[in-house]
């Protein structure tokens, strides 16, 4: 069996209902709430917030993340896309 059936592949997609539900979570409201090609900032998450988002996301990929990266692609529809490229670069 080849090794990568074993290793989740992630797309924008699927990445993006996580962080979806992610930011739901943080903002104790329904995960259909959020507007994907919304900034982050709109919904008052701060850097601290997006300090706590960039650790989660480490463990969920099992990577490591410049925390400006959410500053960098500032709706999850963004922040999706430049994760499937990062975990591109590191496979």
């Amino acid at each position: 069996m080849p090794e990568s059936a074993e290793v989740e592949t992630h797309t924008a997609e699927s990445l993006g209902r996580w962080l979806t539900e992610c930011v739901a979570s943080h903002l104790e409201r329904p995960a259909d709430t959020i507007d994907a090609s919304v900034p982050l900032s709109d919904y008052g998450l701060d850097s601290l917030y997006a300090l706590s988002v960039a650790a989660e996301l480490e463990d969920h990929l099992d990577i490591s993340l410049d925390p400006t990266v959410m500053w960098d692609n500032p709706t999850i529809d963004a922040l999706s896309k430049a994760l499937v490229e990062e975990l591109a670069l590191n496979n």
